[in-house]
Order: C-alpha cells, then structure tokens, then sequence
C-alpha cells in the first residue's frame, strides 16, 4: 500500500487505465471474433463486421493498448481471410 501522496495517486490512475485497456482489448477480441464467425458461416455481413474490427484495432492502437505492428499483423490476417472467402 502507498504512503506517499503521489504514489497513491499512480496506484489509483493504474487501476483506471487498467480497467480503460481491459474493456477496449475486450472489444477489439470480440469484434475479431465476430468477423471470423461471419466469414466462417459466408453471412452477408462479413465486410460489415470487418470494418467494425478493423476500427476497434485501430481504436486499440490509438489508446496505447497494442502495438501497431502487432495491428497491422492482425488486420492483414483479417484481409487475407476476407478476400479468400469473397473468392470462393
């Protein structure tokens, strides 16, 4: 437990960030796994729901939550999967 005021003060912003990041990762997994489920079972919103993903990475990146490389990483995999189902 922090005695000094500043170190109380960190403690208590940690856990605001903490819950900030945990509730944008969240969304980002679940939007990803959205558009896999839709590219999965050939729904006619997969491009919806890619673009919502995308948007949800991109929004994760911003807030400092993943690296963009690591979006990038993701985004390119999502494209790919995309335009493989679009081809069939």
């Amino acid at each position: 437990m922090p005695n000094i005021k500043s170190a109380k003060k960190r403690a208590s912003l940690s856990a605001i960030f903490n819950s900030r990041n945990t509730v944008i990762k969240s969304e980002m997994r679940t939007s990803i796994r959205r558009f896999n489920d839709a590219v999965e079972n050939s729904e006619a919103d997969k491009v919806e729901a890619y673009k919502t993903a995308v948007s949800k990475i991109d929004v994760a990146v911003k807030k400092g939550v993943i690296h963009k490389n690591t979006a990038a990483h993701k985004k390119s995999a999502m494209t790919l999967k995309l335009n493989a189902s679009e081809a069939k």
